[in-house]
């Protein structure tokens, strides 16, 4: 069970050091300014499961770096579990002081992390927890209420468009993600209770591997198939919503069957400003890598704090100290809050024929 629940503050990030300004080197996220400093190395997942590894996490986590005038090497595995060991192996062997990763699975990410602690690397989970591994910090949004926060988003949906006894369809994320697990307790948590009562109906169900949009589209053209009648689709996350939405679209019912995501992708909230779309989960991406550069930075100089809170790893039977960070729910009349806080601009979100809309919606 979780023990508390830690929201990033400006005080968590402020704890960064600020002194010197680390020098970008060629073709890498490797900072070096002469001297002897702590190394930090990153691995990032693969960049299909979600575009914000590349977009937000490397470029948020490289700054947070830079202002801490320490170095780092920031490497993404694209979706390759040896490509992920083999980085994991260079980067202790080069001498990192910490290494922080997003699993590709619990699997791969525990024998990295065992490879990291048996040669004095200290480890932090990132956004993925690594079941029965040996981080110290795991460092993530509360997953399970971006899950509840899906759910409440459908059924509201629904409620709006008028819509009685829906078939509910669900696309879950990876089976193999953690993650994915507690989204779909989160959202199961607000749907099972509305499908035992019978005042909703539990249309197709299924995970789709490695979060693939591809594979993703081609599932809920099944699903589609086998019940043409579903009038809401639980979606895990943005890029998931856009496969449904684009079988939707091709039998012309795209806009008339809510769809819900997450990330708060470009993408996903121009869908939700055309229509296609009725709601992400924003996790504001930056004060997850501000806080995880913060812890990395103090166990680099041999620090160690307690954040607030664990969660607990059922496999390894144990509670990882952990910061959680609260996700929000946006819709149509508050993805300015996005803009706004920087994440995606007017002028990524706007373009085309979704300048109409935004300006419909009062995007700034």
């Amino acid at each position: 069970m979780r023990k508390g629940l830690l929201f990033a503050t400006a005080a968590l990030a402020a704890t960064l050091l600020t002194t010197a300004t680390a020098c970008s080197s060629t073709g890498s996220d490797s900072g070096s300014a002469g001297g002897k400093k702590p190394k930090i190395g990153v691995i990032l997942p693969d960049s299909k499961s979600s575009v914000r590894w590349e977009t937000a996490d490397r470029t948020y986590l490289a700054a947070a770096f830079k202002a801490a005038g320490v170095d780092y090497d920031i490497q993404n595995a694209e979706g390759d579990k040896q490509a992920f060991q083999t980085i994991a192996d260079q980067m202790i062997t080069s001498g990192v002081n910490v290494l922080v990763i997003v699993n590709l699975d619990s699997g791969t990410g525990k024998a990295v992390l065992d490879k990291a602690k048996a040669q004095g690397v200290a480890t932090i989970d990132y956004d993925r927890l690594t079941l029965g591994g040996s981080a110290q910090y795991y460092v993530s949004f509360d997953n399970t209420q971006v899950g509840k926060l899906q759910g409440q988003g459908l059924v509201k949906c629904l409620a709006d468009n008028g819509t009685k006894n829906p078939v509910v369809a669900e696309l879950n994320g990876s089976p193999t993600d953690n993650n994915a697990t507690l989204f779909a307790d989160g959202y199961n948590g607000v749907l099972d209770p509305l499908y035992a009562s019978g005042e909703y109906t539990k249309g197709p169900n299924q995970s789709v591997p490695d979060w693939d949009n591809a594979q993703a589209q081609t599932i809920f053209e099944q699903m589609y198939t086998s019940r043409p009648d579903l009038a809401g689709v639980l979606a895990a996350n943005d890029g998931l919503a856009n496969s449904a939405i684009a079988v939707l679209r091709k039998n012309h019912r795209n806009g008339q069957v809510p769809v819900t995501g997450q990330d708060a992708t470009v993408q996903g909230l121009q869908n939700i400003l055309a229509g296609d779309q009725c709601m992400t989960v924003y996790k504001a991406v930056k004060k997850e890598a501000d806080a995880a550069a913060t812890l990395a930075v103090e166990l680099a100089g041999g620090k160690k704090s307690d954040p607030g809170a664990t969660v607990h790893d059922p496999t390894g039977n144990r509670d990882v100290p952990a910061v959680l960070l609260a996700p929000q729910a946006i819709f149509k009349d508050n993805v300015q809050d996005v803009v706004t806080d920087g994440y995606v601009t007017k002028e990524q979100l706007c373009t085309g024929e979704y300048a109409e809309p935004c300006t419909k919606a009062g995007i700034k």
